[in-house]
């Protein structure tokens, strides 16, 4: 059933969605600094990759509200509080948040958008979904890996990437100081979740 949009439901979630995306931006960007300051330039990195695509988010939901522009849309809303000293707390809490969205959060929101007659609206929904999975399958990864402690270390030869120079250390254990560029272990990160890499080069 098509309804004025003034009067839609969808009108109120794209603003929740677009505040949702807008507060992770932040928590991922707090969450970058904690990393950051703990030594861990490499989650640092994650953090603020993720955040910069929960701007292009919240910029998408925002543009489909420009037809309300210079007006006020209330709405209501709960939304997490994550903080914490300990970075795989905070790899966790963006874990569970990033699921939620996946899982629950925008199918629902799209399912009401297509109900309304907000195609577009919906399709935002559903896409933005499959890449907060993404996200949390990300978050979530990353934080297995510091809890069973195998994030520097493997029992079998592992490979990481120092984020500094590029370098590609093979062996057990992440050394102290990159070889090449000799910046700290926190510059290291699994070639499995390495940017950019071209498995087919190595």
């Amino acid at each position: 059933m098509a309804i004025d949009f003034k009067e839609s439901r969808t009108r109120e979630n794209l603003m929740r969605a677009f505040a949702g995306e807008s507060q992770a931006r932040n928590r991922y960007t707090i969450a970058a600094e904690k990393a950051r300051g703990q030594g861990m330039f490499a989650i640092n990195q994650v953090f603020l990759f993720t955040a910069d695509q929960e701007r292009a988010h919240a910029a998408r939901f925002y543009g489909l509200l420009k037809s309300f522009a210079g007006s006020t849309i209330h709405i209501d809303g709960g939304y997490p509080v994550d903080y914490s000293d300990s970075v795989t707390e905070l790899l966790k809490a963006a874990q569970h948040n990033e699921m939620e969205e996946f899982d629950n959060v925008y199918p629902a929101f799209g399912d009401i958008a297509k109900e309304e007659g907000f195609l577009e609206a919906a399709s935002v929904f559903y896409q933005t979904a499959k890449i907060e999975e993404i996200h949390g399958k990300r978050f979530g990864q990353l934080a297995k890996l510091f809890e069973k402690n195998q994030y520097y270390e493997s029992e079998t030869e592992g490979e990481w990437m120092c984020l500094n120079c590029g370098h590609i250390y093979q062996g057990k254990r992440v050394p102290e100081l990159c070889p090449v560029c000799q910046h700290k272990k926190g510059y290291f990160i699994p070639v499995s979740l390495a940017p950019y890499l071209c498995v087919n080069f190595l």
